[in-house]
């Protein structure tokens, strides 16, 4: 006899711009409908966010600076963040919360921790790119079944590099994965992917977006003029081959968010693992 499912709040991190990322969450969450149930918070139109009776949590992505908030929506998530940690900590909480971070949310995770420096890029990263898992990153569960590089979804203007290594190691947090190396420019590698605690894990990347998806959305005359005006016919034709790549960018989406569902439920349902 099944027990009861498990609750998942989802933290809406896109201010009502439109988007595919929820979508792809909601998608991916349709393989869990017998096992989880989820409830959105709209946290930055409504400064809405959830107590900690939720199982689960899953915070997204979403536009702007992730320095910058408006005194108000950004301090209840940061609150909403430690009391999580908090009460993961306390050796009285037998079952942890689980929870997991998506880009913006990320960064401002990152922020929270100390992991490092959150800045500017110099040019927004946009398109599919190859991501390398650093010595821990290939011993993370969720990360199994991925090759070394894999490839990811990444959109962002902002970035977290320049990790403190020694806050790291004081405090237990791991530096999973690691931008791709381009030996031709002088910058650091940003940090991609970072477990904050046992029970916390984030990607700056989009491990949701939908290969099939988003292949039809760049395909659309109108944003396929949009891609090339701003990053140009190679970026262009790039992505569009590795989102047409069944092992790449669907592959991704395929396992790490359901490996981290999947993990979730045999947790905090007392059953064995299964991936």
């Amino acid at each position: 006899m099944k027990q009861n499912k498990l609750t998942l709040a989802i933290l809406d991190m896109y201010e009502g711009v439109p988007n595919q990322g929820m979508r792809c969450i909601a998608d991916i969450l349709a393989q869990f409908s017998e096992d989880i149930e989820y409830q959105v918070f709209d946290v930055r139109q409504k400064a809405d966010i959830p107590d900690l009776s939720f199982d689960m949590y899953l915070s997204s992505g979403g536009p702007g600076d992730p320095r910058e908030g408006n005194g108000v929506w950004d301090k209840l998530w940061y609150n909403w963040l430690e009391s999580v940690h908090q009460y993961n900590l306390n050796p009285e909480n037998e079952q942890k919360k689980q929870v997991f971070m998506i880009c913006h949310s990320f960064q401002m995770a990152c922020s929270h921790f100390g992991v490092g420096e959150i800045s500017k890029r110099k040019s927004m990263s946009f398109g599919t790119f190859p991501t390398h898992l650093t010595p821990e990153g290939t011993k993370e569960s969720i990360f199994e079944r991925l090759e070394n590089p894999f490839y990811i979804a990444d959109f962002r203007n902002f970035q977290v590099t320049k990790a403190n290594k020694e806050h790291l190691k004081a405090h237990n947090i791991s530096v999973l994965a690691k931008e791709k190396s381009r030996e031709h420019v002088p910058l650091e590698r940003a940090i991609m992917a970072v477990r904050f605690s046992e029970d916390i894990i984030g990607t700056q990347f989009h491990p949701e977006a939908d290969g099939d998806g988003m292949l039809v959305w760049f395909q659309q005359e109108e944003k396929k003029k949009q891609v090339i005006s701003d990053h140009g016919i190679e970026k262009y034709e790039q992505m569009i081959a590795d989102l047409s790549d069944p092992m790449k960018i669907e592959y991704t989406q395929n396992t790490v968010l359901p490996t981290f569902f999947r993990q979730c439920i045999a947790l905090l349902k007392d059953e064995s693992v299964f991936v």
